[in-house]
């Protein structure tokens, strides 16, 4: 029922934005369990990977299968490569995160340290940014059926977009787009992504770590989002508009 402020009420249907528990498991080994929407699962578990630094590269993560449960989606895949050391000890690590604090301090150093630089880049063009976000909303489902999901694009230097994914949680649809891109070979440098999320210190870190060199976002981002990008030479460009953008790094 809607209700509007001159007392009038009148009876609405909505379609909600899916929002279940998605357990990634590699090799065998139960990782995280992550509330997202039940798309494109096969991008999500890859780009997270990647974006987590259990993969170097798409070749390092085999055998994806996604499987519904009675209580929402299981992804597994299969490790390889200097990552499984990594899972195996982020596994240790979370059995014991809630009995020592030792772990703690483990979590702030983890937090702490130091992004990879990224490559030497050319500027984007400010009307780039323009154009992508004039194309967005043609991309975004999801987003037009509930008005409820995020969506992580990426587009070329002249602002076309290339990939689109769309997830209820920034994080997800983030790490859905990496998946997607690197599942088809496709670099993340030369353009930039563009994310409809508030701008984490989170968001910083997954666009370096899958190799972006430029990001553009809607909202405006938090002080260590500005240090992270600044320290690893991410060019950050913040509350993009059809008329105006703020260029904060690079």
């Amino acid at each position: 029922m809607e209700f509007t402020t001159a007392g009038d009420q009148r009876p609405v249907e909505r379609t909600w934005v899916p929002e279940v528990p998605v357990a990634l498991e590699f090799n065998g080994l139960a990782y995280a369990v992550m509330m997202a929407t039940p798309a494109d699962l096969p991008d999500f578990a890859l780009g997270f990977a990647l974006t987590e630094g259990l993969a170097q590269s798409p070749a390092d993560v085999a055998d994806l299968d996604v499987a519904e449960v009675e209580k929402g989606w299981i992804v597994r895949a299969q490790l390889s490569g200097l990552g499984i050391d990594k899972l195996t000890e982020r596994v240790r690590t979370r059995v014991a995160e809630s009995s020592c604090g030792l772990c703690g301090i483990e979590n702030l150093e983890a937090v702490a340290r130091p992004l990879p630089p990224v490559a030497e880049h050319t500027a984007i063009q400010p009307q780039a940014i323009f154009s992508a976000l004039g194309q967005l909303r043609d991309h975004q489902p999801l987003s037009r059926a509930t008005g409820a999901a995020h969506a992580a694009a990426y587009a070329d230097s002249g602002g076309r977009i290339v990939c689109v994914r769309e997830d209820v949680g920034r994080h997800n649809a983030m790490d859905k787009l990496v998946g997607a891109m690197a599942g088809k070979g496709l670099p993340m440098q030369g353009g930039f992504i563009l994310s409809t999320a508030r701008c984490s210190y989170e968001i910083v870190e997954k666009a370096v770590r899958a190799g972006a060199t430029t990001l553009a976002t809607i909202s405006l981002p938090t002080s260590m989002a500005v240090e992270r990008a600044k320290a690893a030479r991410l060019s950050l460009w913040c509350l993009a508009r059809d008329d105006s953008v703020i260029c904060v790094s690079g």
